[in-house]
C-alpha cells in the first residue's frame, strides 16, 4: 500500500487491549495487506445511498444522460452494504482523498450549473 493510499478496516471486538502497564509508550500500527487480484473495477458517475438503522446501503451506476431529466433508467452496476462503523471509517478516508486532490488540483465544485461555462449555457 503506497502513502497514497487510503484503507478502510474493519475492527472486530474480538482483540483484548494490551493493559496499561503492557503497552508500549508509542504504539505503531503495523501496514495492512491487501490482496486485490479478484477485484472488479467499474466507473460509476451516479451513486445513491439508502440504509437501514443496521446498515448503509451506496448504490453505485453509470447515468448516460446528461440532461437533468433522465430518459432511460440508471442502471446499478454495484452496491455495496456496509455497517455504520465502517461507513463512517470510510467516510473519512474519501474526506482525507478529496482533500488531498483538493490541495493540488483546486476546489472541486459539484454544482454543474456552475462549472458549465457561460457560452456553453446558451446566452
Amino acid at each position: 500500500m503506497s502513502a497514497d493510499d487510503v484503507a478502510v478496516e474493519e475492527q472486530t471486538g474480538s482483540e483484548q487491549a494490551p493493559a496499561a502497564a503492557e503497552r508500549p509508550a508509542q504504539r505503531q500500527r503495523g501496514q495492512i495487506e491487501v490482496n486485490d487480484a479478484k477485484a472488479v473495477a467499474s466507473y460509476a458517475n451516479f451513486c445513491r445511498v439508502t440504509g437501514t438503522p443496521e446498515e448503509l446501503i451506496v448504490d453505485f451506476g453509470l447515468n448516460k444522460n446528461m440532461n437533468p431529466e433522465p430518459h432511460e433508467p440508471i442502471e446499478i452496476a454495484q452496491r455495496l452494504i456496509v455497517n455504520f462503523f465502517t461507513a463512517k471509517r470510510l467516510l473519512a478516508a474519501l474526506h482525507m482523498a478529496v482533500q488531498r486532490h483538493e490541495a493540488a488540483f483546486g476546489v472541486l465544485e459539484t454544482d454543474v450549473q456552475k462549472r458549465v461555462v457561460p457560452a456553453a449555457r446558451g446566452r
